[in-house]
């Protein structure tokens, strides 16, 4: 029933940004909060950041406080982030997830099927 569908992944240069999406159905998205996360294969996968229901709270891993912006359109049921002066380090196949409450400190339930972003030359 729930599905995510993540969006936006592709091949950028160093410093050059991009936007990915995830579009949300199966479930009163504007009541959880959700995450990014992302993947380097043979690497666990690393929380990114969180956004509340409602979007008014958000956090940060340290590695992209400052160049990344979670964001959340609930009546488009989509999640954003907006990725700016990306890095080579920032490559991975990145996930968006549901959680279990409207806040961060509630566990995951779903993920989607990842979308991949290169940052190289």
């Amino acid at each position: 029933e729930v599905q995510l569908v993540e969006s936006g992944g592709e091949l950028v240069q160093p410093g050059g940004s991009l936007r990915l999406s995830c579009a949300a159905s199966g479930f009163t998205f504007s009541n959880y909060a959700m995450s990014w996360d992302r993947q380097v294969p043979g690497k666990g996968r690393e929380w990114v950041s969180t956004i509340t229901s409602g979007g008014g709270r958000t956090t940060y891993a340290g590695s992209v406080k400052g160049r990344f912006t979670i964001s959340r359109d609930n009546a488009k049921n989509t999640l954003y982030l907006q990725m700016d002066s990306l890095k080579s380090e920032d490559t991975a196949v990145y996930f968006c997830s549901k959680h279990t409450g409207a806040t961060s400190s509630s566990g995951r339930s779903y993920w989607g099927q990842g979308t991949q972003v290169t940052v190289s030359s």
